[in-house]
């Protein structure tokens, strides 16, 4: 989108930016508002509002980007160092916070991206910088250099360092001298201009043996060096020009290191300023309630905005709800003064723009902007100075300058069409003007009060009216917008109700022509038709809300009470199987305590009973089978497609349908493809912002690897093929780190469970296994923790 800075002055686009600066953490930022400007293309518009998203999804799930309160913009530093090609020490701890927090965003951005992809974008200016930070760790956090920043600054300062120890020595023996400690002030060793000194009553100075250097304060005692300790000051004071020196060299070889990598920091600066006004925007987003609206390249030149309001007016400001494009490419808006016209007017420029910087904008969700290549307006504050001091040949230049911009896919916005000389020929040349922007198919947006205008919208194909509301009541506007119908003029009905003779306004009722009279009141009376559908679409959007949320609620709670449901009969299949397990032990303690007696007798109760133990347990499995085909697809009547999101109901195992067959689904999950029946997957919802949904094993691990799963799937297999891999699987997992894994291997007749849980039993390093519960898969599943290490 091409906008020039007259428009954005007009539409005051930098005082919105600045409200959304002021969420920034830092200058940097700021400085990203202040040059922010439209996408130059659909394309690019589009990957900004995808990183806004993703950013938002981001910090909702897994929290914020790494920061730093104390970075600060380090270019203008660089600028300074081309010229001197040196940095002071407190400068370049400011460009080491910077690079930090660069190298901290860096890294951050790496391990998300591919939950994330989107990041990737910001993180692509985002240079490696660790060597600039390894050469930078030889300052303190103060911008002082340690002695290790080079072999000769440590040499010079061991030097200094023993040079200062034999004058302190000597200064404590001199101290101590009883022929000078009367003659001194105080008996201490003071540095004065880099040499060491003491402080001698004025009285002694011609006796003490020494220079004097200055006097005190108070003008009772000198500052005097005394003789024998002229020629270790002389030392130090050499030495402490090499130190100096030596570090000046170190902070030069430091600065032009950074200089070298100048591009990269400028990309740095830039992708950190990004990152911190995605900050502010999903701020600004979360406090206020704005939505990112979107886009629709084939939609060219279209909007479509509900509960909109200028974001300069405040939470208090009427919405109003306006749209243009699709049926009709002019829309003009009529009404009374300082009833909302220029607001409505300007509110679309501006939410057009902000849309098109690939920022939220002050709508309800679910607002759409197309392909509009360029914003031209001519629009003037009848109340301000400016407007005042305006002429009609200033606005025609303005008109003649846009005429020359716009195009099929431009968005023209008109305030006061026709005002400004003669009302017949500022209506004449107001008409010709949207004819001429009607042919080339511009989607234009004006305001007037001239009733030539008004006819014209009503009787021109393509073109379309709409109205400020005003109550007659009260005088005043409501500020609410009417499309279809077209203003009124209120101004006899004002005069006489604000006491105009009713002779005067009679006389002027006379002179109006009469079709225009009945022009007047059949828009009165359409308004008032208006106003009625309005409300009651109002109210009927009421009910719908409330309605939706009465079903959300009935949803909501059946589905705890199915969940409750389901819990306990769960809990009854378990003491229902504990019970069974019971009855079997006591009946083969009962056959082996018999087996001496009448053996085949016993055999003969022992059948009985395992056959009644087996119907009971045929009973129970045959619920279980009920109660997950409930929760099924099958079970809720959802049909499946291939890229659908499914879980696994015997597990937390989550995937995507890759193949549909037969009433069995080919679901890869995990790295692994499993072939499973319908009426054992349940569908899950997309992804927030309608994107793919991702394939992850949904198991606690502590923490999780990239290269080995948090389930094994051995449901199927034979013996001989699934006990090594459970075994290379669990010496794996462990490896990697995990707390806790699940193997899967259904229930079918036992056999797999207990091969698995002797393995588990047989290695040193599983704590604890047991059987899944509810929600886990249960005999189905058998959950491994391992023990921890160290």
């Amino acid at each position: 989108m091409i906008v020039n800075e007259r428009v954005c002055e007009t539409l005051e686009i930098d005082k919105i930016l600045e409200k959304l600066a002021r969420q920034c953490r830092s200058p940097l930022g700021v400085r990203h508002f202040s040059g922010l400007r439209p996408a130059s293309s659909v394309q690019q518009l589009q990957a900004r509002q995808e990183l806004l998203r993703v950013y938002c999804r981001m910090r909702d799930m897994v929290g914020e980007l790494p920061w730093d309160n104390r970075v600060k913009p380090v270019l203008p530093f660089l600028e300074e160092a081309k010229a001197s090609a040196f940095l002071t020490g407190e400068e370049l701890v400011l460009v080491r916070n910077f690079l930090r927090l660069a190298m901290e965003v860096r890294g951050a951005v790496a391990e998300r991206k591919e939950r994330f992809p989107a990041l990737e974008d910001l993180g692509k200016g985002l240079k490696d910088f660790s060597p600039e930070l390894t050469s930078l760790a030889v300052l303190s956090d103060d911008g002082w250099l340690y002695d290790t920043a080079s072999q000769k600054l440590a040499e010079i300062r061991k030097r200094l360092e023993h040079i200062r120890a034999d004058i302190r020595r000597l200064g404590h023996s001199l101290l101590n001298e009883p022929s000078l400690g009367s003659m001194l002030q105080e008996r201490v060793l003071t540095l004065r201009e880099g040499r060491y000194v003491l402080l001698v009553r004025h009285e002694y100075v011609n006796s003490f043996p020494g220079i004097a250097l200055e006097r005190s304060g108070s003008g009772n005692s000198v500052y005097m060096e005394p003789t024998a300790l002229i020629p270790h000051n002389n030392r130090t004071g050499i030495l402490g020009d090499e130190e100096r020196k030596e570090e000046r060299a170190i902070l030069t070889r430091l600065t032009q290191e950074l200089l070298r990598r100048e591009r990269a920091i400028i990309e740095a600066e830039e992708a950190l300023g990004y990152a911190d006004a995605l900050f502010a925007t999903a701020e600004y987003m979360r406090k206020h309630r704005w939505h990112v609206p979107e886009v629709v390249p084939s939609k060219r030149g279209h909007f479509h905005f509900c509960n909109a309001v200028h974001p300069l007016l405040g939470e208090g400001a009427v919405p109003i709800n306006i749209h243009g494009g699709e049926r009709f490419r002019i829309l003009v808006i009529t009404g009374p003064n300082t009833g909302g016209k220029t607001v409505a007017l300007k509110t679309v420029g501006v939410l057009t723009l902000l849309a098109w910087c690939g920022l939220p904008i002050s709508a309800a969700e679910g607002a759409v902007v197309g392909d509009i290549d360029r914003i031209l307006t001519d629009i003037g504050d009848e109340q301000s100075i400016e407007q005042n001091l305006s002429t009609f040949s200033a606005h025609m230049t303005t008109v003649i300058g846009m005429l020359e911009e716009a195009g099929p896919n431009s968005l023209v916005l008109l305030d006061e069409l026709g005002a400004g000389t003669d009302p017949h020929e500022g209506a004449a040349l107001g008409i010709a003007l949207l004819q001429e922007l009607l042919d080339r198919g511009s989607l234009v947006i004006a305001t007037t009060h001239h009733n030539p205008i008004k006819k014209f919208a009503l009787s021109t194909p393509r073109v379309e009216t709409a109205s400020v509301e005003f109550d007659a009541a009260t005088l005043s506007p409501t500020f609410r917008l009417f499309l279809g119908v077209p203003g009124r003029s209120n101004a006899l009905y004002i005069a006489e109700r604000l006491g105009m003779p009713s002779s005067v306004v009679q006389r002027a009722r006379d002179v109006l022509a009469g079709g225009e009279t009945s022009v007047e009141e059949l828009i009165g009376e359409l308004q008032e038709k208006q106003a009625y559908l309005e409300r009651v679409q109002e109210r009927i959007a009421s009910d719908r809300r409330e309605i939706a949320a009465l079903r959300e609620k009935f949803e909501r709670k059946y589905a705890e009470v199915n969940e409750k449901r389901d819990a306990i009969l769960a809990g009854a299949d378990r003491r229902a199987r504990k019970i069974l397990s019971d009855a079997e032990e006591s009946a083969r303690s009962l056959l082996r305590e018999l087996e001496h007696a009448a053996e085949s007798s016993a055999q003969r109760v022992m059948q009985e009973k395992k056959q009644e133990l087996d119907r009971m347990k045929g009973h129970i499995d045959a619920r279980e089978e009920r109660r997950l085909e409930r929760q099924s697809v099958v079970g809720e009547k959802k049909t499946l497609e291939v890229g659908s999101t499914v879980q696994l109901l015997e597990s937390k195992v989550v995937g995507v349908v890759e193949e549909l067959e037969r009433g069995q689904a080919l679901v890869l999950a995990g790295g692994m493809r499993i072939r499973v029946p319908l009426k054992r997957l349940r569908l899950v919802q997309e992804q927030p912002g309608g994107s793919s949904p991702r394939v992850s094993v949904d198991v606690k691990v502590t923490p999780p690897s990239e290269r080995v799963s948090g389930s094994l799937m051995i449901r199927g297999m034979t013996m001989d093929e699934a006990i090594p891999m459970v075994e290379h699987y669990l010496d794996q997992a462990y490896r990697y780190g995990y707390g806790t894994v699940s193997i899967i291997h259904g229930r079918g007749e036992g056999i797999l469970r207990r091969e698995v849980q002797d393995i588990c039993k047989r290695l040193p390093y599983v704590e604890e296994q047991r059987l899944g519960g509810p929600g886990e898969g249960g005999y189905g599943v058998t959950i491994v923790t391992f023990r921890k290490k160290g």
